[in-house]
């Protein structure tokens, strides 16, 4: 005969009560984070222009993005050369927030000037493959 293994018992969730607290968990979250965004760039200037300029690449992304879907990709390169453009240097962009935050213990011996040299450098660089990307 076989042996009865013990059967472990589930809770049962109520599926209103997930729903009626997901968005007060959510809206708890966003002001959480907000909060210590605000706390962690206060008095900070150039981080905070860092952050606009951020903000900036993504909408102009999206904004080319969008373009692309309503009116076509006729000239490829020219959306390919942007989009890539908007994304790279938004990369780079967030590489030199690294740098210059507090993330002192990984960027040792790399000062703030060093840092932004080397952004405009990259940046340079950058836009000059794109240039000829574009033709």
């Amino acid at each position: 005969m076989a042996k009865k293994l013990p059967t472990q018992q589930t809770a049962t969730v109520n599926p209103l009560s997930l729903t009626r607290t997901l968005p007060h968990e959510l809206s708890e979250a966003i002001s959480t984070s907000l909060a210590s965004y605000q706390k962690g760039i206060s008095g900070n200037r150039k981080l905070r222009l860092i952050d606009y300029f951020l903000t900036f690449l993504v909408f102009l992304g999206i904004l080319q993005f969008a373009f692309c879907l309503l009116v076509g990709t006729f000239p490829f390169n020219a959306f390919l050369g942007g989009f890539c453009s908007t994304v790279a240097q938004f990369v780079l962009t967030i590489s030199l927030r690294l740098q210059t935050t507090g993330t002192k213990e990984i960027f040792q011996n790399i000062s703030s000037q060093r840092a932004f040299a080397e952004y405009i450098f990259a940046s340079l660089l950058l836009h000059f493959i794109v240039y000829h990307f574009i033709n």
